[in-house]
């Protein structure tokens, strides 16, 4: 296992905050070559925390440091005609160019996909916006929470009787990233099979439309069924939702009666469960969740989150504990897999709980190895060494603020 997945990928980031990040990341763990180009005042996620001792320092931002392991950080403006100069000269030698800037009129740059497969055919561009680069947003600017709304997740989470709720961490960011990296693996595969590069127009909004929405969406035509908000229970057969335990809490979804079965077994078959209004589990969600939840919580105030995950997963019942972030960072699974590694990093020093890699394969090895990269700390190996530059050249470029 000495090489990796992607060794050959030679990947530019024009990107902030999180999608493009999370994407080129995705990839650079497999052995992709990744250059992330940030505006010269740096990139967004920079000034978001959580920062050491809660001082805020672009350097040491938590979210930064995670969103760029492994990567090649330069400065540079490409809104600038020096910029643009300089990005082309870059792209020559890129296979993925990865953006996203929403508001941008890249045709009027010259950075759009027709302009640039004509000099560049093999180069696979990958555009993430919240609504796409087509349709009536397209020029619209969007957060995680327009596009969680305009995809339709939105609506199925919170309690009714409240405002509706997005995912919490800018998740709709997070997967609009992943889907971008499965989308340039398969567009790497068609170009070693064609030739041709492709253009990836990638909408976090569709993400949610699609991903996850498209369930309900089936639920609908085949039965007429509406998805509404129901709280912390998802509106199908009892029980599908998060529960307080002696220690916690626990997620058990049984939508399969047989799993229901073997979950009421692995109980000790209590009497309540014969009870005529638990007969219908669609009707008990709806109706009767209360008096259900009295029963099945005496149960599960007597265990810990440990043990009835454990006895549930004996008894092959979908479950699992709802872990606190020191609880995650002391799993047995997570030790054992090594998930979290150590960096040690010039301004934020060292750290041993950075989330690492999150695929294994078993021919080629995928990494963690290096810490994001300060504020332009590649420039001069990138300008000088890579694309032949002189000194006097960058000293010019600070002056002007291109990089």
């Amino acid at each position: 296992m000495d090489g990796q997945a992607l060794d050959n990928l030679r990947i530019l980031e024009w990107g902030s905050f999180i999608s493009a990040p999370f994407c080129t990341e995705m990839l650079a763990q497999l052995g992709a070559e990744v250059i992330k180009i940030e505006p010269p005042g740096g990139d967004e996620a920079r000034y978001y925390g959580p920062f050491p001792g809660d001082k805020p320092d672009p350097e040491k931002s938590g979210l930064f440091l995670y969103l760029n392991l492994d990567k090649y950080g330069i400065t540079l403006d490409p809104l600038k005609p020096t910029g643009r100069e300089i990005l082309f000269k870059l792209l020559e030698e890129t296979d993925i160019f990865v953006v996203n800037q929403p508001q941008l009129d890249l045709a009027y740059l010259g950075l759009d996909y027709e302009v640039l497969k004509k000099r560049y055919p093999r180069l696979i561009m990958t555009l993430i916006t919240p609504f796409g680069d087509c349709g009536p947003y397209r020029d619209w600017k969007g957060y995680d929470i327009n596009s969680c709304t305009l995809g339709g997740i939105t609506s199925t989470i919170g309690y009714p009787d409240r405002t509706p709720l997005t995912p919490p961490l800018h998740q709709g960011h997070h997967q609009a990233g992943l889907m971008a990296a499965i989308a340039i693996l398969l567009a790497v595969l068609n170009r070693d099979k064609t030739g041709q590069g492709a253009f990836i127009d990638q909408s976090e909004a569709d993400v949610w439309a699609t991903i996850h929405i498209g369930m309900y969406l089936q639920a609908f035509v085949d039965r007429g069924t509406i998805r509404k908000r129901s709280g912390h229970y998802v509106p199908q057969a009892y029980v599908d939702a998060v529960l307080p335990c002696k220690d916690g809490s626990v997620c058990i979804d049984t939508p399969q009666k047989r799993q229901w079965l073997r979950f009421m077994e692995a109980m000790g078959n209590p009497a309540w469960m014969n009870d005529p209004i638990f007969e219908d589990r669609n009707k008990t969600t709806n109706e009767y969740h209360e008096e259900a939840d009295k029963y099945l919580g005496q149960w599960l105030m007597e265990h810990t989150k440990e043990e009835i995950f454990k006895t549930l997963q004996d008894a092959r019942v979908p479950s699992a504990p709802v872990r606190t972030a020191n609880e995650l960072l002391d799993d047995d699974h997570m030790k054992q897999r090594e998930f979290f590694v150590s960096m040690d990093h010039p301004a934020a020093g060292k750290l041993n709980s950075y989330p690492g890699v999150c695929y294994k394969y078993s021919k080629t090895r995928s990494r963690a190895n290096r810490p994001a990269p300060l504020l332009g700390e590649h420039n001069e190996a990138i300008y000088c060494q890579k694309l032949g530059y002189g000194n006097e050249e960058l000293s010019r470029w600070q002056d002007e603020e291109v990089i």
